[in-house]
């Protein structure tokens, strides 16, 4: 027999909640997240796989970039890694906006299409001016993307779904630091030449270009191409979804309305107060500090290995993959942990200090290169596992604008981080002629933020509802 759609219950006693309670169909709700998952989170997970890679592949570009280039060191590289960051900036927080009271789909869309094109375009560049130009114009052309699916996912996924759906989303990174290296160092070659066996062996350009231009093209043109699909393939939200029936899109809306209900308690704050409210300050400036770890990290990984043991880059591109292979599982337990304990605060904390622990012992590891490996494999999954439990904390407390222009702020000012890391790494060692002194600014930076976090009192254990 057909279902009847609920009925709306008032709940007319508690004055504190500003809107009704919804009666949700459970039976109709759990289709429709089941339905959510398949059909959503593999499309924006290839998204953020190419966003990443596009951000980030400079760590191996570079390895041929300073060789072939003039004037290009590693704090020319340094910084101009973390330009983007400044362009990615001025564009967060309108970009999360424009998720929440506009069009996901069209958005999204928009942002793939130029950072596709950007990320190309720097396979043109021959002097610094002109890559810290074109690494500003990408940080302009991929800003909101990533807050603005962190917004998408609320409007999809219940509280209760939150975090575990973050995580899913979230492993694109380490899967991106996995499958990245070795592609991007078969495109390496190209225009190189090496010995192999004995033999020397030449690798010819192709279309005029050398390898580390082509590392930039072959990962810039998927973009385009994906932007063109999820303008076909993303709905903004349940109501326009013709892949849910009736009953399922009601249970689901009912649902996270409710969420939203609950969160609303008390006060709503409007947009401009959400961005004066010192827990969002605080959540800030804590991402800013871990952030500037985890890049200055990922930038320099690769040139670490190669001045304290010599490896070549085959050798570099295996390496590499280690530690993100183990933050992917992180990543995927602390989701899953976070929502079946209903807390985030310690789920964000631990994995940080994980990673400062790890982080100090890599310091003093060098000449053991196993052991070396081991300690930046527990660093990237401690820097990488806190994300999906940190990124539930605001929607704890603030809903619909109030929530997307947050995290915009949050993603924007944090992201700055990833301008200051790879630039104190990259600057100290011209200065000194090593890495150790800037990996241990790196530790500090991230002590702080979970400190920030832990003092907070944001994301502490929930009662079982």
């Amino acid at each position: 027999m057909e279902q009847k759609p609920l009925p709306i219950q008032y709940q007319a006693a508690d004055a504190n909640l500003p809107t009704a309670m919804h009666v949700v169909d459970q039976e109709a709700l759990g289709r429709a997240r089941r339905k959510a998952y398949l059909r959503l989170l593999p499309l924006l997970f290839l998204c953020y796989v190419i966003a990443y890679v596009d951000r980030t592949n400079v760590s191996i570009a570079k390895l041929e970039m300073t060789k072939a280039l003039p004037g290009f060191d590693n704090a020319v590289i340094g910084l101009g890694a973390g330009i983007f960051f400044l362009g990615y900036f001025l564009l967060e927080i309108p970009g999360a906006l424009i998720v929440e009271r506009w069009s996901a789909r069209k958005w999204i869309c928009r942002i793939m299409l130029t950072w596709g094109a950007m990320a190309a375009l720097t396979a043109l560049v021959t002097k610094p001016w002109h890559f810290y130009g074109v690494r500003f114009l990408l940080g302009l052309a991929e800003a909101g993307f990533f807050p603005g699916v962190i917004i998408y996912l609320t409007h999809w996924f219940p509280a209760r779904d939150r975090t575990r759906a973050l995580s899913y989303f979230l492993v694109a990174t380490p899967l991106a630091q996995m499958i990245s290296p070795k592609i991007s160092n078969a495109l390496l070659k190209i225009g190189t030449t090496e010995t192999v066996n004995g033999v020397l062996v030449h690798h010819p350009q192709v279309l005029g270009m050398s390898g580390w231009q082509w590392v930039y093209v072959a990962w810039g043109v998927p973009a385009i191409v994906l932007g063109i699909v999820v303008l076909f393939m993303l709905t903004d939200r349940p109501r326009d979804a013709k892949w849910l029936t009736a009953e399922e899109r009601d249970a689901l809306e009912g649902e996270i309305e409710n969420d939203r209900t609950k969160a609303a308690k008390g006060k709503r704050m409007t947009f401009g107060e959400a961005l004066r409210n010192p827990r969002v300050v605080l959540l800030a400036l804590a991402y800013f500090f871990c952030v500037s770890g985890t890049y200055g990290i990922e930038y320099f990984l690769p040139s670490i290995l190669e001045r304290w043991y010599s490896l070549k880059i085959d050798a570099i591109t295996w390496l590499i993959i280690l530690p993100p292979a183990l933050a992917l599982g992180g990543q995927l337990f602390v989701g899953w942990s976070s929502d079946r304990l209903r807390e985030r605060r310690l789920h964000a904390v631990l994995p940080i200090m994980l990673g400062v622990a790890a982080l100090v012992a890599a310091t003093l590891s060098r000449g053991t290169l196993s052991l070396t490996i081991v300690c930046f494999m527990l660093a990237f999954t401690g820097m990488k596992s806190y994300q999906p439990a940190f990124w539930a904390m605001p929607s704890l407390f603030l809903t619909k604008s109030a929530a997307a222009g947050s995290i915009g702020l949050i993603n924007s000012v944090g992201n700055l981080g990833g301008f200051l890391g790879p630039t104190v790494i990259g600057s100290v060692e011209k200065w000194t002629g090593s890495f150790e002194g800037g990996l241990y600014y790196l530790c500090v930076s991230m002590t702080i933020s979970a400190l920030i976090l832990f003092f907070l009192g944001v994301g502490k254990r929930e009662a079982a509802a």
